[in-house]
């Protein structure tokens, strides 16, 4: 979750003005880059245990100040560091303390490697001497909701009194839950369609490829990935899969209408956060904030409203992948791999939307709400997905291939996923139900990053 702020005070005025700002970020292939998040669960090596924000043992905020003078500038929300910055990349923290990296845009996957190299070495020198250690899994395998702390962005506060009213899995998914996304470019409006469809109709199938996520508080589920499960719990105003995206017409104007009917969280002014839960951007444009008319729609406030839109896959002025959980490190640059694979190359995203051709949105949602307890044995069109899967990681070879750049070899992880049918959640079930004999505890070492 990016870390907001108060850059554009242009007032609105109209749709066309919200469509723009989705427009504006078109670009020539020549500056398409890609970029990576990933989110990461601090343990304590003594018990196991969530750190603190301001633990006395050194918590998340002894973390974030001991990165600063490695050339971090500090986020500050009231004083207290919630995030960092240098460069194009950015530090910061999920409800819980999880850890985000959200990466420069990057021309390849080998500089995407480099990257978490490095940022893993980083959290190490500084968390390891506070004896924390970090482990990229979906789902919290031990801790119960209560025992997760709660990290102090303001933004957070407004969302978890929201969440219960909207979704019984909110709270879980924000302090429970760990991912790695993929950000791309797109061209030109009919490129963003194009390839904000094939994304959507795959990222079931990325949520399947990357499931990491089988256990709650120590004991297993029932689902590959819990984190998929949670996400289809969480608010229904504002993720899966929207059928706008599918429907004759669509483009940056259509999303746009899309967007100002969602339900708001917050607007910043001054610093401080406003709570707008119960208004939807369109009101707030008509009419400004309930109780407050003097507070009226800024670009601004739509650049941080997009935020807030947890579809699967997420158009901004770049399209998120937002479908997968964390993992292992070979798992986390298989994923830009595998999507740039795909919408990089015009002949990969032909055949891959050739692939999809004939998924109805019904089919497509069903299928999103199978796999976290199917996977790869879920069906779409009477295929089974682990045959999809080989098809479309074939496809992503070929257009990684057809950049010359060597990434092709950073899809192999996902390519053995899909030949074995093992994914990562399964290879935790069997350790847990083979070597741990029952002991989930163990995860974390093995996890760790």
């Amino acid at each position: 979750m990016s870390n907001p702020g108060e850059a554009d005070p242009t007032p609105i005025h109209s749709l066309r003005q919200l469509a723009e700002w989705f427009a504006a970020g078109s670009k020539p292939r020549d500056a398409w880059r890609i970029g990576t998040e990933h989110e990461k669960f601090g343990f304590r090596r003594d018990d196991l245990s969530a750190p603190a924000y301001d633990d006395p043992r050194g918590g998340i905020r002894a973390i974030l100040e001991g990165l600063e003078p490695r050339g971090w500038e500090p986020i500050l929300d009231r004083g207290n560091p919630i995030g960092l910055t240098r460069g194009d990349a950015s530090v910061s923290l999920e409800p819980g303390g999880q850890t985000e990296l959200s990466g420069a845009p990057l021309a390849d996957i080998a500089e995407t490697a480099a990257e978490l190299e490095n940022h893993l070495a980083e959290l190490r020198d500084v968390a390891g001497p506070l004896g924390i250690a970090f482990a990229p899994l979906g789902f919290h395998p031990l801790a119960t909701r209560d025992a997760m702390p709660w990290m102090p962005k303001q933004r957070y506060a407004i969302m978890r009194a929201y969440m219960p009213r909207v979704g019984e899995m909110g709270l879980d998914m924000m302090l429970r839950t760990c991912t790695v996304q993929a950000n791309l470019d797109f061209g030109d409006e009919a490129d963003m369609v194009e390839k904000l469809r094939l994304s959507l109709a795959l990222q079931p199938l990325a949520t399947a490829l990357w499931a990491n996520s089988p256990f709650r508080e120590g004991r297993p589920t029932g689902a590959l990935t819990l984190r998929g499960e949670v996400w289809t719990h969480t608010d229904p105003d504002r993720t899966g899969i929207p059928p706008v995206v599918f429907e004759p017409g669509f483009g940056f104007e259509r999303f746009a209408e899309h967007v100002l009917d969602v339900p708001m969280y917050f607007v910043m002014r001054e610093g401080a956060f406003v709570d707008a839960t119960g208004t939807t951007f369109r009101r707030f444009m008509a009419e400004g904030l309930p109780g407050r008319p003097d507070i009226r729609a800024t670009m601004g406030d739509w650049a941080d409203h997009v935020t807030t839109v947890f579809t699967d896959v997420r158009l901004k002025r770049f399209l998120e992948m937002r479908g997968a959980d964390a993992g292992s490190p070979a798992m986390m640059l298989a994923l830009p791999a595998f999507w740039a694979g795909l919408l990089y190359d015009d002949a990969a995203q032909k055949a891959g939307l050739e692939l999809v051709r004939g998924w109805s949105v019904e089919a497509m949602q069903a299928l999103r709400r199978a796999v976290p307890v199917e996977g790869l044995s879920a069906t779409i069109a009477g295929r089974p997905l682990r045959a999809v899967a080989a098809d479309a990681l074939a496809i992503a070879r070929d257009g990684l291939r057809a950049r010359g750049l060597g990434e092709e070899r950073f899809l192999a992880p996902a390519e053995e996923v899909a030949a074995t049918g093992i994914t990562q959640a399964q290879h935790w079930l069997n350790r847990y139900e083979g070597a741990w004999n029952g002991d989930l505890s163990r995860i974390f070492a093995e996890a760790a990053v």
